[in-house]
């Protein structure tokens, strides 16, 4: 049966930075072609990298982009290469703008052979390819190498049951390549399998998938790149979260159909199948692995790690800063911050207030020393009544309220972002997906910062979290970080005396449930109730999360591990007068 030794190069690419990718490209293009593959594929856009975004309508990018696609192609040899870019046939749409194409070059002997443009766009969630991109026609070509027939496609093409992959199998194709750049989000990797099991089965024919790593942003890739037979099961799967090149000799039957469709044949091709004229022996590779998935804790943890790690390297930074007070959210986040950076490069701000804990401080302090953190202490007592002082003559006897409170984050997020700007590092805020939905912060305090790693983290899983990479150092023979008070105290903000969160929020594991019926699956308050909601609990997230919008959108992003988070996933009016509750209840109000 003839062989197709197929490689997927699961890259991490870095949008923008041509010069990078089209490095990184050709230096994994040359281990295919060293390894004797016949075909090396690409993710989505990896000459640009993904999402390019806005720089999509600028006419330079788009002719710098093709340039680079160019050089790759120029050290291509008997190794098909499947590189995606950002088509230069511009065109421009009814309003002027420029338009142009989702493309995947197929490239041999140092040219182009023929292209592939996406037909299908997404515009939905984080995706925005409408706005950018022209829908590719359906009459598009398939690809014979060494006499075996190809088909090509592009991320959300394959998502569709009737989608081109599916139609280029009916037209005769003998294996399906889809290139992708699909996000990460919890459960997204068995989601994929069961899609390409159900889309090899359905066209008969094997199907390769090469994924993005990396972070852009706050999309984290995952990678987990991998190779279904006809009979829909997993023949290989690359690592999550690495950046890999996968091998796979795939044993192909021609299928003799009719080819229905274009086709553009590249040749000679040297292909490992006895009947092909330039046939040559070649090196014995290792048979297929299919690397496990990660456990779910574990898999959330290198999600932030990498994201926190990229966002870091690719903008130039090199330095966190971040307030450790003693409490588990900004423990987690030194903790990642550590693993993402190195604990030399996280600089942790204890900033004692007179109403902070001993236990608090004590720690904050036990928790950078095992880590090997730079730690240092600003106490703000003595700066909050400076202000309070200063603001004596406006507030006159007017009673102490939340104002105080906040002046006391406020004080804290203004020294962190000094320290920052004195020593060049990037702030880091410790806020969790659970307070962000209810405004349980403080604008320019608490929520200051470039980056808020866990905040597309409900706090339930920051319990979890906190757990879980204890007990790893513990397997790891380390001690664990966390101190084990840290993790079994009430929480608490520690902005007045006997303060906890349960004063102000309900419990967090009635709350969570709730949120994430609201937030990540969009139910209506009518639906809440439906699901067993507690009425009055119900009624009070989606009136917090309704108002706090304005808060949200003032508040670093958050990396995205859950299936909606706040951001680019969910896009809300800030000057907003509709509430669901309100209507329900007939509490409208006039005018």
């Amino acid at each position: 049966m003839p062989t197709l030794r197929v490689a997927l190069g699961q890259m991490n690419p870095h949008v923008g930075n041509l010069a990078g990718n089209v490095a990184r490209l050709g230096e994994l293009y040359d281990q295919a072609e060293a390894a004797g593959c016949d075909l090396v594929a690409f993710p989505e856009l990896a000459v640009p990298g993904y999402p390019s975004e806005d720089l999509l309508i600028r006419r330079g990018f788009l002719e710098d982009n093709v340039e680079a696609l160019d050089r790759v192609v120029a050290r291509t040899g008997r190794c098909v290469a499947l590189l995606g870019y950002a088509d230069d046939h511009l065109a421009v749409d009814s309003v002027g703008g420029i338009r142009t194409a989702n493309t995947v070059a197929v490239a041999a002997g140092g040219k182009v052979h023929g292209r592939y443009q996406k037909q299908r766009l997404p515009n939905y969630g984080v995706f925005d390819e409408d706005r950018y991109f022209t829908a590719g026609p359906e009459d598009q070509p398939l690809f014979s190498i060494g006499g075996l027939v190809v088909g090509v496609s592009i991320c959300e093409d394959i998502w569709y049951v009737d989608g081109p992959p599916t139609q280029q199998s009916a037209a005769g194709a003998d294996v399906l390549i889809s290139l992708n750049a699909s996000p990460y989000q919890e459960g997204r990797l068995e989601l994929r399998e069961q899609l390409l099991s159900d889309r090899a089965r359905r066209a008969g024919v094997p199907v390769a998938y090469v994924n993005q790593v990396g972070a852009q942003d706050e999309l984290i890739f995952d990678g987990g790149s991998m190779v279904v037979d006809r009979h829909g099961e997993v023949l290989a799967r690359a690592p999550q979260f690495v950046d890999d090149l996968m091998i796979v000799d795939l044993e192909l039957e021609p299928r003799g159909l009719e080819v229905a469709l274009p086709l553009v044949t590249i040749e000679p091709h040297d292909v490992a199948m006895p009947s092909a004229p330039n046939h040559t022996a070649r090196s014995v590779i290792d048979p297929p692995m299919v690397a496990l998935a990660l456990p779910p804790d574990a898999e959330v943890w290198e999600a932030l790690r990498l994201g926190l790690a990229d966002y870091f390297a690719k903008g130039g930074f090199t330095d966190a800063c971040l307030g450790l007070s003693g409490g588990i959210d900004s423990a987690l986040v030194a903790v990642l911050a550590a693993d993402a950076l190195g604990p030399e490069r996280v600089h942790a701000v204890s900033m004692p207030s007179q109403h902070s804990s001993n236990h608090s401080r004590d720690d904050a302090e036990v928790l950078a020393a095992t880590l090997g953190l730079d730690y240092r202490t600003v106490a703000i007592a003595d700066m909050y009544h400076s202000f309070m002082d200063g603001l004596a003559g406006s507030f006159g006897a007017a009673e102490a309220d939340l104002t105080e409170e906040n002046l006391q984050a406020r004080i804290r997020g203004t020294l962190l972002m000094a320290l920052c700007n004195k020593f060049g590092w990037l702030a880091l805020a410790t806020g969790n997906k659970s307070e962000f939905a209810v405004g349980y912060s403080t604008l320019y305090g608490d929520s200051n910062g470039a980056l808020a790693p866990i905040g597309d983290v409900y706090k339930t899983r920051v319990f979890r979290l906190a757990r879980w990479r204890n007990q790893l150092a513990v397997e790891r023979g380390e001690t664990p970080p966390i101190p084990e008070h840290t993790i079994s105290k009430a929480p608490s903000a520690e902005l007045r005396p006997d303060q906890r969160d349960d004063q102000s929020l309900p419990a967090y594991d009635q709350l969570d449930p709730v949120l994430e019926r609201y937030v990540d699956n969009d139910f209506t308050v009518e639906e809440l109730l439906a699901s067993g909601a507690d009425p009055e609990l119900a009624r009070w997230v989606a009136r917090l999360v309704d108002r706090n919008e304005f808060k949200r959108r003032q508040t670093p992003f958050a990396l995205r591990v859950t299936k909606k988070a706040f951001g680019r996933d969910r896009r809300m009016p800030l000057t907003n007068a509709y509430s669901e509750v309100r209507w329900a209840t007939d509490e409208v109000a006039e005018g």
